[in-house]
């Protein structure tokens, strides 16, 4: 009977010419929610991989602003981690001087992925807090068939051993902060938020068909295109940017090649599983007292957020329309013309349907992205038990979203506030 639903957004000053663009942020968590729920998910994967140029990703999901931003944030981690390993400066300079102090001349390939961790929420009052999403960065020994312009690097096991426990501790954890912090991959979290509310919708209508019942696993997402500039993107453009960077480097710096004076360069996101851990009421209450009602006074109008002074809230329901993914139409993002603030994760949902006790999910080891489906009829999804404050934002619920933006015009004309 239609859902409600609440996120955070950032409170800015448009007099510094900020806050454009938040209606299309918050057209990619709602297409994102519907994205995750009409598609099977052991789709959720995307793989950039020099020798695999044929396993990029599912190509029904390469169709969506989810999959794009999926394999683009696994391209942006790809940069980050070629950088950092740039040997004259920052944890780049640190790893390779103590490489160079234990003889160890060079450093394996690496395969790079990000994998959610235990996401944490609570269940209450007939829907779901989405509190935190954190993702994980893991990093394992990888040689690929593709030539890399620095020549191969031939080690014994033990300094194999030895060059992946160094970066594991200087190198990852610095890629791990970007990605839950890094203006880079706030698309990516935005999107995981959405997958964490999906998942949970998911269980509900298992338990007991909802509005949503027709769309889950339909694997049509037509009415959750590609949007604005990213109409025309395909999955290949992505992965010749990969091949060009790992072929040419993103950047040169002097080194040695066989004892000689040379010149080197340098140069995937699986959400099939989603753990979730819930936090219990005390703890709710204790660290959360206004949330409660944070939420339900932003599905009737904008709201400051009593926990966060630097958000607002903003909500809705999605009764007006919840979309078939059959290809009927749907409102296409126009540029924001007055100052809106960014969503941001973060929001309670209401759904009339009760709440089953939720299972728990371990999280795969995401070592390799599955070459067949693997045989999950996706009711149980892969995000697992996911504990966390969730923004779940109906795509088809574009007068919502436009209304919201309008309220904080309103109020910031009014008021003053930024």
């Amino acid at each position: 009977q239609g859902l409600n639903y609440s996120f955070g957004a950032k409170k800015v000053d448009e007099s510094a010419g900020l806050g454009y663009g938040g209606k299309e942020k918050a057209q990619l968590i709602s297409d994102g929610f519907f994205t995750w729920l009409a598609l099977t998910p052991d789709r959720f994967w995307v793989n950039l991989n020099p020798d695999q140029p044929d396993r990029i990703m599912d190509k029904t999901f390469g169709t969506t602003d989810a999959g794009r931003v999926l394999l683009q944030a696994d391209l942006q981690m790809k940069h980050d981690f070629a950088r950092d390993m740039d040997p004259r400066s920052g944890v780049g300079k640190k790893l390779f001087d103590t490489l160079a102090a234990e003889n160890i001349p060079c450093t394996h390939g690496v395969r790079n992925w990000i994998v959610p961790k235990p996401a944490v929420v609570r269940e209450q009052d007939g829907g779901l807090y989405i509190l935190d999403a954190p993702l994980q960065v893991n990093s394992v020994p990888q040689e690929v068939k593709t030539p890399s312009p620095n020549g191969p690097c031939d080690l014994t096991e033990a300094q194999h051993k030895r060059v992946q426990q160094l970066m594991d501790s200087m190198i990852v954890p610095d890629i791990e902060n970007k990605v839950n912090t890094g203006a880079a991959y706030a698309d990516l979290r935005r999107v995981y938020t959405a997958r964490v509310a999906a998942e949970w919708i998911r269980r509900q209508d298992a338990a007991s068909p909802t509005d949503y019942h027709a769309i889950i696993n339909s694997n049509k997402v037509t009415d959750w295109p590609l949007r604005g500039s990213n109409r025309s993107w395909t999955p290949e453009q992505t992965y010749k940017e990969y091949v060009k960077s790992f072929t040419e480097g993103d950047y040169s710096y002097p080194c040695e090649k066989a004892g000689q004076p040379a010149t080197c360069v340098s140069g995937g996101v699986d959400f099939s599983k989603a753990p979730k851990k819930n936090i219990d009421k005390a703890q709710f209450r204790t660290q959360h007292t206004y949330l409660p009602r944070t939420t339900e006074i932003s599905v009737k109008a904008v709201t400051d957020d009593a926990e966060n002074k630097g958000l607002l809230a903003l909500g809705g329901n999605t009764a007006a329309h919840t979309g078939t993914g059959g290809g009927s139409p749907t409102p296409t993002p126009t540029p924001t013309h007055k100052p809106t603030p960014t969503p941001s994760g973060g929001s309670s949902t209401h759904p009339a349907t009760p709440t089953p006790s939720p299972g728990h999910t371990s999280q795969g080891d995401g070592h390799q992205p599955p070459a067949t489906p693997p045989g999950d009829n996706g009711s149980g999804g892969g995000l697992a038990n996911t504990g966390t404050q969730v923004a779940v934002v109906a795509a088809a619920a574009a007068l919502l979203l436009a209304a919201g933006a309008g309220l904080i015009w309103w109020r910031r004309r009014s008021t003053g506030t930024h």
